[in-house]
């Protein structure tokens, strides 16, 4: 229950009306306490006295405090089951809040399908506690008191008889809530997987129908949900004895004071009214007793999605602003500076980047070419700090990325990544993502130096056409070209293509890097290419072999030195030749 602990903040945004809910639990229970007294003085002045206007006069007010007990009932709901509903909104707002701060590696190892079962199922396991968990607590606790004290009033032998099932309900609660709790767990980690499934299946559809392996994917999905309902029913098997449990104990209770009770009704030391009094007071008691084995329950789920909740509000950001975080800056220049930069992924043992230095002054192109996994998109991605550097110091205009504002240093970087992932929303959403807003105009710019334009006017909707998830109804050099448009649409100080060009084809490639001379006049920008024809009107390129800068100069310097660069460049001559013929 340790995990519960974390909720108090939410409950004390709230507690005015918690306050009101418990007062409202205190006047139902009050209410509906009355009512067993009221049925013994019917019966009882009846026997001596029986009248019509009497039943009548009895009848009236036993509907009339069952209606007040009702109402109260009511507003109990109105108060504490909205609550819960609030710190949900609450708790999901922070905890979607929470995963948007944490660090870009973070989401490499943990599944998204994952993510959204902690967002979904055990959000509302929480939510169960913080409403039917608090009102149930409070109505049991409350209606017990009230209960059994008026019971030691009337009888105290004959209440100290009806209690005797009680350890056993305890002792059958605890056992098997601790075992409600184990499997619970173990559910939510599989309904976790199952979602990742799910997702990992869905995004990838092409990919599912490329390969055939739809009938694959259905045995997957269909033993992984299969294993679901196992633990589910498991869970419902154990929580099924609770019930019954509850039911044989108080059944036990109520044969107890029949039978004791009965022989004090024969010999006239308890009147009959009372006597029925006495067992409606008892059944009213079976009600909190079974509660209280739901209430446990409740608990021991909501407690154990807290628990994984709490792993993952624990999981701080590895990157983040700290007290060295000089917020007088606001605006960059853009001239970047690498001294003596290494980098190892955590996982990995090998360094991707080692001992790099290098100098970008503001307005300069600079290229970035080598083989593939040679380091040339983890170069770039140190720039944002999706990644820290392992060793070594990068500036932007002298200061240390460490000490600009994250939200400073990202702002002036337009960053086109390899893959680019579009939204399920229109192009011209889209195209203006990373800005607080964009006027038409903007927009069309930003799509007629992208060379998107022309597509998106022969679309039916033009720049109001949905795209799809992840852009499916696009093409991949359609995808890049307009991820370029969000990005230079941002006029950023810092203009980064990683591979951006990689899908179009060389006609297009021209007209984009015509386009865009204007938009890197006065802005640093970083171009990562494998095809020279992307990269040789670059003020500078380096080339990256093994993590390591072993060549940099001009593309005719370059071409001179018959090193790696040259290789890259004849090949491609050759590959252009050979096309043509």
């Amino acid at each position: 229950m340790k995990h519960l602990v974390r909720l108090l903040p939410y409950l004390k945004k709230y507690k005015r009306t918690l306050y009101l809910g418990i007062l409202t639990v205190l006047l139902s229970n009050l209410f509906s306490v009355f009512v067993p007294l009221i049925v013994g003085s019917t019966i009882d002045q009846l026997k001596r006295e029986p009248s019509s206007w009497k039943l009548l006069e009895y009848a009236a007010l036993i509907i009339s405090t069952t209606f007040l007990s009702g109402f109260f009932t009511f507003l109990t709901r109105q108060t504490i089951i909205v609550t819960s509903r609030k710190i949900e909104y609450d708790l999901r707002n922070d905890f979607y809040s929470h995963i948007q701060k944490l660090s870009y590696s973070y989401f490499l190892n943990m599944p998204t399908g994952d993510l959204m079962a902690h967002g979904t199922n055990d959000i509302s396991a929480v939510r169960n506690v913080l409403g039917p968990g608090i009102m149930y607590t409070s109505d049991t606790v409350v209606g017990f008191v009230m209960v059994i004290s008026i019971m030691f009033s009337i009888d105290v032998k004959l209440t100290l008889f009806s209690l005797i099932p009680l350890p056993f309900v305890s002792a059958g609660v605890y056992y098997l809530g601790k075992l409600v709790n184990k499997h619970f767990e173990s559910v939510q980690a599989q309904y976790s997987d199952l979602t990742a499934r799910a997702q990992e299946s869905i995004a990838g559809i092409r990919v599912v129908r490329s390969y055939v392996r739809e009938e694959h994917e259905k045995g997957q999905f269909r033993t992984m949900s299969l294993n679901y309902m196992n633990r589910n029913l498991t869970l419902a098997q154990i929580q099924s004895l609770l019930w019954p449990l509850m039911g044989m104990l108080t059944g036990a209770a109520t044969v107890i004071v029949l039978w004791r009770g009965g022989f004090d009704v024969i010999t006239s030391k308890l009147s009959l009214g009372t006597m029925v009094s006495f067992l409606i007071y008892l059944g009213m008691l079976t009600w909190p007793l079974i509660a209280f084995g739901w209430v446990v329950n409740i608990f021991q789920r909501g407690a154990a999605s807290m628990g994984r909740l709490n792993k993952i509000f624990d999981t701080q950001p590895e990157i983040k602003d700290s007290t060295e975080t000089d917020r007088s800056i606001t605006e960059l220049e853009g001239a970047i500076s690498f001294r003596g930069v290494s980098f190892r992924f955590p996982s990995k043992e090998d360094y991707a980047l080692r001992n790099v230095n290098l100098g970008i002054p503001k307005g300069l192109t600079l290229a970035i070419v080598g083989r593939t996994g040679t380091g040339k998109s983890t170069i770039v991605n140190l720039i944002p700090r999706l990644f820290d550097a392992t060793s070594g110091e990068i500036l932007i205009d002298g200061v240390p990325i460490s000490k600009i504002p994250i939200d400073v240093l990202r702002r002036n970087i337009g960053y086109v990544q390899q893959e680019t992932f579009l939204f399920s929303d229109t192009i011209s959403n889209n195209i203006a993502y990373g800005v607080e807003s964009a006027s038409p105009e903007d927009i069309e710019w930003a799509a007629k130096i992208s060379q998107i334009y022309k597509d998106i006017e022969s679309f039916p909707k033009g720049f109001d056409t949905l795209v799809g998830e992840r852009g499916i109804t696009l093409s991949g050099g359609q995808k890049q070209r307009v991820g370029i448009a969000r990005a230079i649409i941002r006029r950023p100080r810092i203009l980064i293509l990683d591979e951006a060009l990689s899908a179009v084809d060389t006609y297009t490639e021209e007209e984009i890097l015509r386009g865009l001379k204007e938009v890197m006049k006065e802005r640093t920008s970083i171009i990562i290419s494998h095809r020279i024809s992307t990269v040789k009107n670059a003020d500078m390129i380096v080339v990256l072999d093994d993590g390591v800068i072993v060549e940099s100069g001009s593309h005719d310097e370059l071409v001179l030195r018959n090193g790696i660069y040259t290789d890259l460049y004849n090949r491609q001559l050759l590959e252009e030749e050979l096309r043509r013929m």
